[in-house]
């Protein structure tokens, strides 16, 4: 069961139209762009899809299309969890779980308020597990809009109980990676790393794959660093110190550079966002975007993907 969670996942963006309308064409596109790719799964209505700043039915039908417009190729898992009201978050989890994704993904975030402990956590937790038997769980320690990193404690029981089949983990310590690996070793848990400077060792360790913000600039890459890393780890240094250096465009006007990305490399899209101005798409920034894209070609000439 652990294997079918397994690989390199996209953090899906969402696309708007120049009216601020999402557009379903476009999400078809992008769709069908990472599993042409190589993505192994696909992770919809997350924080680089703004789920934050998404309507309720917004946050469902985007889910729904990227499940029909999959079609099965693909797992397709879900978050949406966004509500601060718990019982409105049990309504917003089951209402996901509708739309066929394969998990409906927690927000650590949304599991008890930052000044609260792992009291509240851990019964928030257990009561929505309760609440909704039914429901395949992933969980998510989304940044935004606070971090919360689990402890090792509900880590352990929530893998142990067979709770969730997936995280997200973006601790970005090595040390906790590997300390997680060996806490859910084996379980059904699959560990997925968010950070691309610890990735690779994260691997090594024994997590189970990558599911980051880069995946919607060069998923490809990845997925070779990922079938490779084992028979060819020299090389597999080079293309995850590349990786690791292309990552720092994350802090630059992400989302609203991948879009620019896309709309130059042939998957057309508006630059609408609706959690950062359009305006810090600036010059040197889509300056820097072209220089990525030429880096890439050359990383895929390197390693004979396909253009």
């Amino acid at each position: 069961m652990k294997e079918t969670y397994n690989g390199c996942w996209p953090t899906m963006i969402t696309p708007f139209t120049e009216n601020n309308k999402v557009d379903f064409p476009a999400v078809q596109a992008l769709t069908d762009w990472y599993i042409d790719r190589g993505c192994d799964g696909i992770f919809a209505v997350c924080q680089s899809s703004e789920m934050f700043f998404l309507s309720e039915q917004e946050k469902l039908d985007i889910a729904k299309a990227v499940v029909d417009a999959a079609d099965g190729r693909v797992k397709v898992i879900a978050s949406g969890h966004t509500s601060d009201d718990h019982q409105k978050q049990i309504q917003e989890l089951g209402a996901m779980a509708e739309t066929g994704v394969n998990a409906v993904v927690l927000v650590s975030n949304r599991l008890a308020q930052q000044q609260e402990d792992s009291e509240v956590f851990n019964a928030n937790a257990q009561d929505i597990f309760a609440q909704l038997p039914s429901v395949t769980f992933g969980l998510y320690e989304c940044p935004y809009p606070y971090l919360r990193l689990l402890d090792d404690q509900f880590l352990a029981w929530a893998a142990k109980e067979d709770k969730l089949v997936f995280l997200k983990d973006v601790s970005c310590s090595l040390e906790i990676e590997k300390r997680r690996a060996q806490l859910v070793k084996g379980t059904k848990l699959a560990l997925f790393n968010a950070n691309t400077a610890t990735l690779l060792d994260s691997w090594y360790a024994g997590y189970d794959g990558y599911n980051g913000v880069m995946a919607n600039f060069h998923i490809d890459i990845y997925k070779w660093m990922y079938e490779h890393f084992a028979s060819e780890p020299e090389l597999a240094r080079k293309v995850s110190d590349f990786l690791t250096v292309a990552a720092v465009s994350e802090v630059r006007a992400y989302p609203v550079n991948a879009k620019y990305h896309y709309d130059l490399t042939g998957t057309p899209m508006s630059l609408v966002t609706r959690s950062r101005s359009v305006s810090l798409l600036n010059e040197n920034a889509r300056l820097e975007i072209s220089s990525l894209i030429r880096m890439e070609q050359e990383m895929r000439t390197l390693l004979g993907l396909k253009q």
